[in-house]
């Protein structure tokens, strides 16, 4: 069982479910009462009652072939899901509406590792070429391209309240892992650089809140906006030692979904403290 925390502690489990055999989960996340999740070399989106954790029908994507992220937009009421093998699909919340959406152009190339919606706006993350992407998520226009430094070798990016991005990477010339915050012309604005082992996933609140996915320590930080730590709010005994991978934060719920190692998903509760 994965441990509850003291509602003085900001988060409390609120249940966790199974959902794979052998194949790892590569992405989560929720659009309205579903959840959606995708595995290693799978080609279909599972889905679940976002109440009942009860199995819905899956969604097959018969071409795709190497998923790493799954991420929805409420704006458009589609999913999007990032192929390492070189495209970004584009898939309507039934999945009735299947497109391979991303590049536009076929002398394009996009290698997307994760994903990212803030808004009406997708962010894609690439390992290879160390850029950003951000594209308009309803007719796939490209707003802008940010080139980050060198040095920096991206995991995850989200946009923050401030229209800057957060990034989780390593930093080959300091051999440690960070948490960054890049405007969008890709300068470095500040960073995290404390106890970080793998930064794999990051979600932010309408406050600029960030929650950030420690794999390999097996816990969940979370910074404030200006990058301060303010404490570890899951660690390994409330992830039952398993390593996240994944995360999806709803706002409207104040849930925080998390994909662990060994094809689990877990729901906490995310708690206001009260202040005097």
């Amino acid at each position: 069982m994965f441990g509850e925390v003291d509602r003085n502690a900001l988060v409390v489990c609120a249940g966790t479910w199974y959902v794979g055999d052998f194949r790892e989960v590569r992405g989560v996340t929720q659009l309205r009462d579903v959840v959606y999740v995708v595995r290693g070399r799978s080609s279909t989106i599972l889905r679940y009652d976002a109440t009942t954790h009860q199995q819905l029908t899956d969604i097959n994507l018969k071409d795709l072939r190497e998923p790493r992220d799954i991420a929805a937009c409420e704006m458009t009421s589609q999913l999007y899901v990032a192929d390492w093998a070189g495209c970004v699909w584009r898939v309507s919340s039934d999945g009735a509406d299947i497109q391979r959406w991303l590049p536009k152009s076929p002398f394009d190339t996009i290698t997307p590792w994760t994903l990212s919606v803030t808004s009406s706006r997708l962010l894609v993350t690439s390992r290879i070429g160390r850029q950003l992407r951000q594209f308009e998520a309803a007719g796939g226009d490209e707003l802008r391209r940010v080139g980050l430094p060198d040095y920096m070798e991206p995991l995850h990016a989200v946009e923050s309240p401030t229209a800057t991005f957060i990034v989780g990477h390593f930093n080959t010339q300091l051999a440690q892992n960070q948490v960054s915050e890049v405007s969008t012309e890709g300068q470095v604005l500040r960073q995290f650089s404390g106890s970080l082992c793998w930064p794999r996933h990051i979600a932010v609140d309408r406050q600029g809140n960030i929650f950030v996915a420690d794999g390999d320590d097996c816990h969940i930080l979370l910074l404030d906006a200006q990058l301060a730590l303010r404490r570890v709010i899951m660690d390994k005994r409330q992830l039952n030692q398993r390593q996240p991978w994944r995360l999806c934060y709803t706002e409207q719920s104040g849930q925080l979904l998390i994909a662990l190692i060994g094809g689990i998903v877990a729901v906490f509760d995310v708690l206001q403290r009260k202040t005097n």
